[in-house]
């Protein structure tokens, strides 16, 4: 990509526009998004209506095989998606495939996330468990005590990686709105309450939580409104302890 594309010609808000997407592009490699992906993300992310690959890569400053991949990428990523009819781009020839940004920040945001878990754990997860059998086979056979103590750091570690893709699998099936929703939620607590909260489901553990959780879903939105205005009353409060 040229360094040099910010050119005199452009608007001030191209500028701008120009300017966020090769920093979006340099914050991509540290979500696991190749800068030149991310950089066209960025750019369509925050421009008005479907850009042509040419538009893009005229506004980048990027080669034709550059632009291309990266668009295809964002595709394959889900960032981006084909509009619906060719538009011309303002040069010669056929009209081209237009392209349009995901503009639901919690739906690309789920789309990344559930790339990188398909990208990044669901691989390795394989890997492990062929380690953990190959160490027990191992021991099994000699009884080797330093394949033994392997073989236990192999299990610890594919029990992580295990826990960690079923919940980033869990959190992406959330509705984009729902995803929001918890945000929204979380942004609003104060620093007490979180310090509460995590203190309570470290005192719970896990089988109180699937519990809870369990119970919880099966209520529906009203009845679940409800629920927590009740615990809000002082009398059921002082009844169960908490006053």
């Amino acid at each position: 990509m040229s360094s040099t594309f910010l050119g005199a010609s452009a608007s001030p808000a191209e500028e701008l526009r120009r300017s966020f997407a090769v920093a979006w592009g340099a914050i991509g490699a540290a979500w696991g998004v190749a800068p030149s992906t991310a950089t066209v993300q960025g750019y369509l992310l925050v421009s008005e209506g479907p850009l042509t690959e040419p538009e893009v890569r005229r506004a980048l400053g990027m080669s034709h095989r550059a632009a291309s991949m990266a668009l295809a990428q964002c595709e394959e990523w889900g960032l981006i998606e084909r509009a619906e009819g060719p538009r011309r781009s303002g040069q010669r020839g056929p009209a081209a495939v237009a392209w349009s940004v995901v503009d639901d920040h919690w739906e690309w945001f789920r789309r990344v996330a559930s790339a990188r878990k398909e990208r990044e754990t669901d691989p390795v997860l394989p890997v492990i468990a062929s380690c953990v059998e190959q160490a027990r086979a191992a021991v099994a056979a000699g009884g080797d005590p330093e394949l033994a103590r392997l073989g236990d750091r192999f299990e610890g570690l594919l029990d992580f990686v295990r826990r960690f893709d079923r919940g980033v699998a869990t959190f992406v099936r959330g509705d984009p709105r729902a995803i929001e929703g918890v945000f929204a939620a979380l942004d609003r607590l104060d620093p007490d309450t979180v310090d509460r909260l995590w203190a309570l489901v470290g005192d719970l553990g896990p089988d109180d939580m699937v519990r809870a959780l369990e119970s919880l879903a099966k209520l529906p939105p009203a009845a679940a409104r409800r629920l927590i205005a009740l615990a809000d009353q002082p009398v059921l409060q002082r009844l169960i302890g908490i006053r």
